[in-house]
């Protein structure tokens, strides 16, 4: 599992004064990308791109402007270029907001989906 604290910016809040559920795709994004980023090696990064695929969001309660909120990111499996992650944003205990989502792995040379070696993949789904 992979913490990324969330800041909840001012611009994040709707009319209704909580996080709007647009906002939840940037975070989402900015967690996984992270993930990415701080677990795989340097090389890795530097020659892999991800592309989201499908993001499926439950919300759970809202989130508001003091609030700490987490996001804990989980790789799920990979399946060819494909990753599945499950992002729980959470405040304190409570679960905010579940994400399911699907992301391509693209190789940067190329721009053509890409596998990633078994010994990167392990970083993120060991046995």
């Amino acid at each position: 599992m992979y913490r990324h604290d969330v800041a909840v910016a001012a611009a994040d809040i709707d009319h209704m004064g909580h996080v709007n559920n647009a906002v939840y795709l940037r975070w989402v994004q900015d967690a996984v990308v992270a993930y990415w980023q701080n677990t795989a090696p340097a090389d890795a990064v530097a020659n892999h791109l991800w592309v989201a695929l499908n993001h499926n969001i439950s919300y759970r309660r809202p989130a508001f402007l003091d609030d700490d909120v987490v996001a804990n990111v989980v790789a799920d499996g990979v399946q060819g270029a494909r990753a599945f992650f499950t992002t729980l944003f959470q405040r304190g205990e409570q679960v905010i907001a579940e994400v399911k989502s699907t992301w391509c792995c693209i190789d940067v040379a190329t721009m053509r989906p890409a596998r990633l070696a078994r010994d990167v993949v392990s970083l993120f789904l060991p046995d």
